[in-house]
């Protein structure tokens, strides 16, 4: 039993190395450690190869559609300046909290459809605005604004971390994960902007004094457009488990489970967000189709060749090794977490960490007693606030973050990366506790 995890962590060295020291591209360290891991098991090369084409495969088929339907409303959302749209309403309805709460939830709302890195580029200009408007300290907005956009992009499928744990823990029910990870995202967000807060109140200003500027929304779909392809997924993916709880009718279970898968769902949600666009439609569509598919090619690589190297470590029997052995159920989430927490750190991308800890955890879902849906959801949340601890230099989220708030680093390691880690540490507390009393129930 020792040589395979021994194996496993000198995988997980390499992956680290290969990203971090030797800036080499993750879909590349993926497979490259994926044919190690293979060899240092003694899996012949053929059919190791094929093992790992066979998760390449399986995470493109399941997961490809879903991750190009996320992106184009993303892209549809920028190009048509619906973003702004967003940011400015939730601005408008919710001027009477304090501005750095305002700011977060325009990222937890925006992340969800919109890569957070991209994301913060959209509407960093925002956030300089508001700081020169108000006289508000940019450094705790852009906390706010980073910290906000993070925990959904980690947390809230269809963004492609969730969807590979999803797929690597043969989660059937997507619907559980986008509600439990939507409310625990919600949280990490009240987090992170309660410590941006703090950061302002610091500085002796108060965020509520703020006037807003008005802002040009000519040729901008409205505050309802632009919510309307990221609420009618959500939307649609709950009407099959309602159906199949409040029906007894067969047909309408069936169209009901229809509407309700992820492919569909997603689908709708592009095809409003098509509507967003106001001049010149079919170019601009026919534009974000094609940055769609160009950002999606990178993504869907990394996952996928993060699901090779899941399948190689799912043919190491775990089952076999640790029949013997007992784990205490309640400290069940903290293992999911530590090697999240160790490989985001370690090398900087999350979704590299949620691919490989999901594939890590899959043989030890029985062992800890979560291998119900329920059980894989609570993995994932673990898995996925492990992911964000923390940002650092070594992340290209956090130069982003820098570089756009026009922020030293030195500054930024005290208030963004102090930030991803406030969020992580508080919010697996959080969670712990939460599944202990669920435990208990």
């Amino acid at each position: 039993m020792l040589f395979p995890v021994a194996s496993i962590f000198i995988v997980l060295l390499l992956i680290i190395l290969g990203i971090s020291k030797f800036k080499l591209h993750p879909s590349l360290v993926l497979f490259l450690a994926a044919l190690i891991l293979g060899f240092l098991l003694q899996i012949p090369i053929e059919q190791n190869i094929f093992i790992i084409f066979k998760g390449l495969f399986g995470i493109v088929k399941n997961l490809g559609l879903l991750i190009i339907f996320g992106i184009i409303i993303g892209v549809l959302l920028e190009k048509s300046g619906g973003t702004h749209s967003l940011a400015r309403g939730i601005l408008k309805y919710l001027k009477r909290i304090p501005l750095p709460y305002a700011i977060s939830l325009i990222g937890y709302l925006v992340s969800i459809p919109v890569f957070c890195d991209a994301a913060f580029v959209i509407l960093s200009n925002l956030n300089k605005t508001l700081s020169k408007q108000g006289k508000i300290p940019i450094t705790g907005l852009t906390v706010a604004l980073s910290t906000g956009l993070f925990a959904p992009h980690v947390l809230v499928p269809p963004t492609p971390g969730p969807l590979a744990a999803a797929y690597n823990l043969k989660l059937d029910n997507l619907f559980l994960l986008v509600v439990f990870g939507s409310f625990f995202a919600f949280i990490l967000v009240l987090i992170g902007a309660t410590y941006a807060n703090f950061l302002i109140k610091k500085k002796g200003v108060n965020s509520n004094d703020i006037i807003f500027a008005k802002h040009e929304t000519r040729n901008t779909p409205s505050f309802g457009q632009a919510i309307l392809p990221i609420i009618a997924p959500i939307f649609l993916l709950s009407f099959g488990p309602i159906s199949n709880f409040t029906s007894n009718n067969q047909v309408i279970i069936q169209i009901a489970n229809m509407v309700s898968h992820p492919v569909f769902a997603l689908g709708i949600g592009m095809t409003f967000s098509f509507h967003l666009i106001k001049k010149n439609r079919k170019k601009t569509i026919i534009y974000s189709f094609k940055e769609s598919f160009k950002k999606a090619v990178p993504i869907l690589l990394i996952t996928g060749m993060g699901g090779g190297l899941g399948k190689v470590i799912q043919s190491i029997p775990f089952q076999d090794y640790f029949t013997n052995l007992s784990f205490n159920n309640s400290f069940g989430l903290l293992i999911p977490f530590l090697i999240a927490a160790f490989l985001k750190t370690a090398q900087g991308s999350s979704t590299v960490a949620i691919i490989t800890s999901s594939s890590i955890c899959l043989p030890l879902l029985p062992l800890i007693g979560l291998e119900t849906e329920l059980g894989k959801v609570w993995i994932i949340m673990a898995i996925g606030v492990g992911s964000m601890t923390v940002s650092h230099l070594n992340d290209s989220y956090f130069w982003i973050v820098s570089q756009m708030s026009m922020i030293d680093t030195k500054t930024a390691i005290k208030t963004h990366t102090v930030g991803t880690f406030i969020q992580g540490l508080i919010g697996f507390t959080i969670l712990f506790v939460c599944y202990s009393v669920w435990l208990y129930l």
